[in-house]
């Protein structure tokens, strides 16, 4: 009960509120803060959420420590790492219709709810992409503004486009 209450709370109220950029940005930050950490699986320390977030029933995500995520970001499944930037209107994608059969309609076929992303440590993902269903995205990556991540991204990479191709590496392996 609590973790529904605290759910309608946040998307009635705490969701709504000026970012922390704002005066008395940090108290709220800190109430989205409170609310969010009732009712997703797991929240780290210190991470700063802006205003109008969308995490679903927040049941199926993880987000690490010292993350940032920015305004109009809709997460609908992700395990997401420590030190991640999430920027204004990033779409992560938990599920995928299913579209088999050519005899049924696409919307009678129901979905698939078990392959949400995986963004690990120290990513950085740029203004309006969109991450799909099921794909990794490594260490240290960039992801550049407006790309659709359709693949797995290695460690370490800088990707951008539609779909998301390799730019360069960050570093050498």
């Amino acid at each position: 009960m609590k973790k529904q209450v605290s759910l309608i709370i946040y998307y009635l109220v705490a969701n709504k509120l000026p970012s922390s950029y704002f005066p008395l940005g940090k108290l709220f930050n800190s109430i989205r803060f409170f609310l969010i950490k009732q009712f997703i699986n797991q929240l780290g320390k210190n991470t700063k959420i802006q205003q109008n977030v969308r995490f679903g029933n927040g049941k199926e995500i993880t987000i690490g420590s010292f993350c940032a995520i920015n305004e109009n970001v809709y997460i609908q499944k992700a395990s997401i790492g420590n030190y991640v930037m999430i920027a204004p209107n990033v779409a992560i994608i938990g599920s995928s219709h299913d579209f088999e059969s050519v005899e049924i309609p696409m919307i009678f076929q129901g979905t698939n709810r078990n392959i949400g992303p995986t963004i690990d440590d120290d990513v950085w993902i740029g203004r309006n992409a969109i991450i799909m269903p099921g794909v990794q995205i490594g260490k240290g990556s960039i992801i550049g503004a407006g790309a659709v991540v359709t693949k797995d991204i290695e460690p370490y990479s800088i990707v951008g486009g539609v779909p998301a191709k390799l730019i360069k590496y960050r570093k050498q392996n």
